[in-house]
């Protein structure tokens, strides 16, 4: 069942997706060679918790950290922990906030140093296939349409789109229905109607699709260990308008690649 969100509602999502925001750019004055990924992970919760908000990840079904942090061929659900950044990695980072009763979810990925031009072009194609699907979440339009978008663009980059993973409804719950796949066909499923909400995440990697998740449990990588990307917004759909709650700005004050 969807739950479609009234206009307040929609406006306490914004309120935690500012938090989060601020979150994200926190950690991103850090993502450079020599840091470790579990440093980032507590100047993230300490923003969340200083600003009364929770990290929405960490407990989650036995998360243990506040961000999704996915080096490399990691697509998604990495941990946090001693690894320490080196130059030429790539770095995701997926965060989410509870604030006033309400959930938001962004991420992020980042080049550290210098990073191969094949790489670059996966960020940069990934980065922009996010907002190819957003244009597509307009009311009237069905949730076929942002994936068709999302594959169409991103194959024809000569990149694969991951198929197991999908974006997701959110509100109080931080998954909830629809799920939102990065590929489709246009004109079918969900129609999209006013008071939706949805986070639109397309997880693209630079060889095969396929994948293997790890023993942990949790960390899902690719199948030929090349690299992976991953943009993520919460963005909200009203009958006159689309409105992206989450932001990267704060991200990329502190970070251009």
């Amino acid at each position: 069942m969807i739950h479609y969100k009234t206009s307040e509602e929609v406006q306490l999502i914004k309120d935690s997706a500012e938090i989060l925001g601020r979150a994200h750019g926190e950690v991103a004055k850090y993502v450079k060679e020599g840091v470790k990924t579990s440093f980032l992970d507590k100047i993230a919760e300490e923003y969340i918790r200083d600003h009364q908000g929770v990290p929405s990840f960490k407990g989650y079904n036995g998360f243990p950290s506040s961000l999704c942090i996915s080096v490399n061929e990691v697509v998604v659900h990495g941990f946090p922990g001693e690894y320490v950044l080196k130059d030429g990695d790539i770095i995701s980072i997926d965060c989410g906030v509870f604030h006033q009763g309400f959930h938001s979810d962004c991420a992020y990925t980042y080049p550290v140093g210098e990073v191969s031009p094949s790489v670059v072009s996966l960020l940069k194609t990934t980065k922009e296939s996010l907002y190819l699907g957003i244009e597509k979440a307009v009311f009237g339009n069905r949730i076929g349409d942002i994936g068709h978008a999302i594959q169409k663009f991103v194959e024809s980059k000569g990149y694969t789109v991951v198929r197991e993973l999908v974006g997701h409804g959110l509100g109080q719950s931080l998954h909830e229905s629809p799920e939102v796949p990065n590929y489709g066909k246009k004109g079918s499923g969900q129609k999209l109607m006013d008071g939706l909400v949805i986070a639109i995440e397309p997880m693209v990697n630079l060889g095969s699709r396929n994948l293997v998740q790890e023993r942990d449990g949790w960390t899902i990588r690719t199948s030929d260990r090349k690299p992976s990307a991953h943009f993520e917004h919460t963005i909200a759909v009203f009958e006159d308008r689309t409105e992206i709650l989450t932001t990267h700005k704060y991200i990329e004050e502190n970070f251009k690649f």
